[in-house]
């Protein structure tokens, strides 16, 4: 009976939480369908075939994607930030996305076009690179079974500037198509025809959120200790183990038909916690819902801000994370020292 009232309270904060982020997901979706170089006539969406193509080829796929995305690279910071108990890790710093890069350009630029159990190689590559990197990342980073935050942060840049080394590397050794679709990779773009990749994207993606989020008392747990997380019977080793194939997987697959995206899991779940609390039970399905609109907003600030051309969305999520990554490294520093 003592329990209830906890339990009533987490509740209540969830709904609310999903309940605001849910009106804020809706309102980004309906201003990026809005804006864009190209105005849209709603009003002639079904009698003229221009502006139904340009919808439903071009505006909505895009958007779609973004969503996608900006959920799975932010559930994806949010757990792994509980999983290191870092608040800085994210999949771009901690060079996730650098090995998936890595993998999606061998695939690309050595013409792997073939599918294998009808899944792409490119999306097998991205995600063989990804958990690669977890893997390097994790064994350089750790002690014994200690894994050391600074050490984690640094082992990350060291994975990323080695996995970026050999992805120019290999852009100069193939042909200049494949070249060029490799920097696409780099940059990050949300470009899409049709409906058809995005279906196969959320195929794919929601069974892995919703293990990742089955996960969310766990990482809670985890996140404030593991010694205590184990005595409350959470199997320490087997649920990282979990939420290692889980992340590699999920940025695999986004870094495939995405390319690389950085910040977005180091913004969202910050921004969730500072409005909704700590509790990973509530932060992994806020940051799910606020990374797509995060990521759609985006996007279409990116493809609005020139008058005449677009910028890749991977611009937009570097300008703006880049400086809150520095101010929560100070932040950190600040309480170290206290």
């Amino acid at each position: 009976m003592k329990k209830q009232p906890a339990t009533t309270s987490l509740r209540a904060r969830l709904a609310l939480a999903l309940a605001v982020l849910i009106v804020v997901l809706a309102a980004s979706v309906a201003l990026s369908l809005v804006i864009g170089r190209q105005r849209i006539d709603f009003r002639g969406l079904f009698s003229d075939p221009f502006a139904r193509t340009l919808f439903f080829s071009l505006r909505l796929p895009r958007v779609l994607m973004g969503l996608l995305v900006g959920a799975s690279l932010a559930v994806v910071g949010a757990a792994l930030q509980a999983l290191f108990r870092n608040p800085l890790a994210d999949p771009f710093i901690l060079g996730v996305q650098g090995g998936g890069t890595l993998g999606a350009s061998i695939a690309i630029g050595f013409g792997w076009s073939a599918r294998f159990f009808g899944i792409p190689l490119v999306f097998l590559a991205s995600f063989a690179g990804a958990i690669a990197a977890v893997l390097v990342v994790k064994t350089i980073a750790s002690t014994g079974v200690v894994v050391l935050p600074g050490a984690l942060l640094l082992a990350g840049v060291v994975v990323n500037l080695i996995t970026g080394a050999l992805v120019v590397a290999i852009q100069y050794v193939v042909e200049p198509s494949a070249a060029l679709s490799i920097l696409r990779w780099i940059v990050g773009s949300l470009d899409v025809v049709g409906l058809a990749p995005v279906g196969q994207m959320f195929l794919l993606l929601v069974p892995a959120w919703i293990a990742l989020l089955a996960l969310g008392r766990q990482l809670h747990l985890m996140a404030i200790d593991e010694d205590t997380a184990a005595t409350l019977g959470v199997n320490v080793a087997q649920c990282e183990r979990i939420v290692h194939v889980l992340c590699s997987f999920i940025v695999g697959v986004t870094v495939a038909m995405g390319g690389s995206i950085g910040f977005v899991g180091l913004i969202v779940p910050h921004a969730v916690r500072l409005l909704f609390g700590e509790d990973l039970r509530i932060v992994l399905p806020g940051s799910l819902l606020l990374g797509g609109a995060f990521l759609a907003l985006a996007d279409a600030l990116a493809r609005s801000v020139l008058p005449s051309s677009e910028l890749p969305v991977g611009a937009i999520t570097g300008l703006l994370g880049g400086p809150v990554f520095l101010w929560l490294l100070r932040r950190r520093q600040q309480y170290s020292s206290m």
